[in-house]
């Protein structure tokens, strides 16, 4: 029952992970930090690989995003679940990367509820080693990275839980401009969702989830309006890339994020303690990973 209650005993991806929590939720002080099959505490952004098939750093197998046969199937942490407002966010810049709810001005930060929604319209997260970076202007938008992973919005039909492991394949993605920053979103199904059989790319969401795209485009264009900011702005004019383009940013995103990891790019506040990436210079000991979570 412990080891259920901590997040062992789920069945696909998040049998192979685990979480445990401190501070107290919708606290400053909340944490969420993650442990694989071992029991050893690990990084959810670098430790945790980006293809589902692997269990270590590999390459992402281009060709077969091609079919639908034998699509590519990734790793996605879910960071908050679909119809809740608090913004829990992968805290980059803390040793382990735990789950945190996102602070500004001192106040813990919601999202609105925009009409006729309530909260996220997806299960939202990102997709583990995977990196924006801020120092590169990206030659499609014309605009910087936003110095975090790659978002994610899954559309499937269960409501998942903060820090769980899915299984997602690809379906598309959409060109956000947001202040000035290049911050994708990706648009991904779990492949244990009823649908996931029949839903291989955006023509099909728009096919079998009517609506759900447009819902899509006017949830990021408005979301920041009761923070007294302006409308968000698109590539593309708010137009979805297929999942071959989708695949080819992850791929580029994954590449900055070896980058990083190896101190071949400034990360500059970027926390890339891991204890898993082999041959990065930021790897850390089982010993050092659990001090850190007990302090």
């Amino acid at each position: 029952l412990l080891l259920a209650a901590r997040g062992w005993g789920r069945l696909g991806a998040m049998a192979r992970y685990g979480t445990e929590q401190r501070g107290r939720p919708n606290s400053p002080d909340y944490r969420l930090y993650f442990k694989n099959a071992d029991g050893k505490f690990i990084s959810p952004f670098h430790d945790i690989p980006l293809f589902a098939g692997s269990k270590e750093d590999k390459e992402i197998p281009a060709k077969r995003s091609k079919t639908s046969g034998s699509e590519v199937v990734f790793n996605m942490i879910v960071e908050a679940p679909r119809w809740t407002n608090a913004k829990m966010e992968i805290a980059t810049e803390e040793p382990l990367n735990p789950i945190k709810q996102d602070i500004k001005k001192g106040k813990l930060r919601y999202v609105a509820n925009i009409f006729p929604h309530k909260g996220y319209i997806w299960n939202y997260g990102a997709l583990p080693q995977t990196w924006e970076d801020p120092n590169r202007t990206d030659n499609i938008t014309g605009c910087c990275g936003d110095n975090d992973p790659i978002d994610v919005c899954e559309i499937g039909s269960k409501v998942r839980s903060s820090g769980e492991i899915v299984q997602v394949k690809v379906l598309g993605v959409l060109a956000l401009v947001d202040e000035g920053e290049t911050d994708w979103k990706i648009i991904a199904i779990s492949v244990d969702d009823p649908e996931a059989h029949k839903i291989h790319g955006i023509d099909d969401v728009k096919k079998h989830k009517p609506g759900y795209l447009e819902a899509t485009v006017d949830w990021f264009r408005l979301y920041k309006i009761p923070d007294d900011k302006p409308e968000n702005h698109f590539a593309f004019n708010g137009e979805f890339k297929d999942k071959d383009f989708a695949v080819e940013i992850i791929k580029s995103t994954h590449e900055h994020w070896k980058a990083l990891l190896h101190k071949k790019t400034d990360g500059g506040s970027v926390n890339c303690t891991n204890v898993l990436v082999s041959g990065s210079p930021f790897c850390c000991s089982e010993e050092d990973a659990r001090s850190i979570v007990q302090s």
